[in-house]
């Protein structure tokens, strides 16, 4: 598709232009640029032209579940409002067993993934977290196993006293197939002080995703933006994700992460925009030309706005995820959950072709 951009009134966009169309490396001045720029339609056409380019009009999801075996946490990152300390009201810690009647009591069918993240709950010991996907693997073998953010492997390997490698060995022999992609928040160590990230730094993030990549598992990966961080920051974070992914191409998806507000009923004002949402998610795509895929995350930026991005870059809507926690104890007012139908329906509004997949994005079922 032509991208439409008058060069005498944005000689810099039309450069940048230029290189999207040859497909070339945008650098982190060209990332800051389009941030800077008010031109988001340039922006979003030139994005949807880079994700055309990979993908076609092919959108995917998956039939997921999300599940949280503890909310107890070490941490006190200052964004969170999902943790909580040992003993405080409404503070858990579910077993194995417990968490497999749970699923038992409120899996769909169809569903081909549990998506497993957590607490770093210091109160037990490391076998307790393999203890945890063995009995679901034991009682659900069909499903995949995606568990843990990098900064739980980190907190693993401090309570363990083990290696990355050795750690993340124990669990794939418990059942885990891939890693999620969060923990990453923003990859800069003075972002990470200034807001409390007091787990795992930039380079154990990077270094727990290279150690799995290693090991022959493919992984996921986030942004959390709209806080403290600069648009230099974002490119940073970027930049250092699309680095890694030249040295090992493990990486299958980057999922920019809208910060919520702590209060639920917090005014628009304490919100990413639509407008900052829908630029993030069409910069990710043109920054990360080694990843395929660039979710939009319907749990934090609403179903419709999910589909506009659609046309903005992005290629994966998620999942049909049951009941999403994180995000809504931190104030989302989106759904918990979409159906399979609901997705479809979200997909091919946009005009896209829905593809119903696995965790690995091998396609389940297209539908035309």
């Amino acid at each position: 598709m032509s991208t439409i951009i008058n060069p005498t009134t944005d000689k810099r966009m039309a450069e940048i232009a230029e290189k999207v169309h040859n497909g070339q490396r945008l650098s982190l001045e060209d990332g800051v640029y389009l941030y800077q720029s008010e031109d988001i339609l340039t922006i979003g056409q030139l994005a949807n032209e880079a994700n055309l380019r990979k993908n076609g009009k092919k959108v995917y999801f998956i039939e997921n579940m999300s599940l949280y075996f503890t909310n107890v946490c070490e941490a006190h990152c200052a964004f969170c409002n999902f943790r909580k300390d040992q003993g405080e009201e409404g503070s858990y810690t579910l077993s194995g067993d417990e968490m497999v009647r749970y699923v038992e009591e409120n899996i769909t069918p169809g569903v081909r993934e549990f998506h497993i993240v957590g607490g770093h709950n210091n109160h037990v010991p490391f076998q307790y977290y393999v203890d945890s996907l063995a009995a679901l693997n034991k009682h659900f073998p069909e499903v995949t196993i995606k568990a843990y953010t990098a900064a739980e492997i980190d907190f693993f390997t401090r309570i363990s006293g083990m290696s990355i490698e050795d750690v993340l060995k124990a669990l794939q022999a418990a059942g885990l197939q891939s890693l999620t992609g969060g923990g990453a928040e923003i990859l800069s160590d003075e972002y990470r002080k200034k807001m409390r990230v007091n787990k795992a730094n930039v380079d154990r993030y990077l270094e727990v995703h290279r150690t799995a990549h290693k090991l022959g598992m493919r992984t996921h990966t986030t942004m959390l933006y709209g806080s403290i961080e600069s648009y230099e920051d974002r490119i940073n974070h970027m930049i250092q994700i699309r680095e890694l992914q030249d040295e090992t191409n493990g990486f299958m998806v980057f999922i920019p992460l809208s910060m919520q507000p702590k209060n639920r009923n917090a005014s628009i004002m304490r919100r990413n925009s639509a407008y900052e949402d829908l630029k993030t998610i069409a910069i990710s795509r043109l920054m990360l030309d080694n990843i395929d895929h660039v979710k939009a995350y319907f749990i934090n930026i609403g179903t419709q706005l999910t589909q506009m991005a659609l046309t903005f870059g992005a290629s994966d809507a998620h999942g049909t995820i049951v009941k999403e926690r994180i995000s809504h104890a931190a104030g989302a007012v989106t759904p918990e959950g979409l159906t399979r139908k609901e997705l479809i329906w979200l997909i091919k509004g946009a005009g896209r072709i829905p593809v119903e997949r696995d965790t690995f994005y091998n396609e389940i079922e297209v539908y035309e």
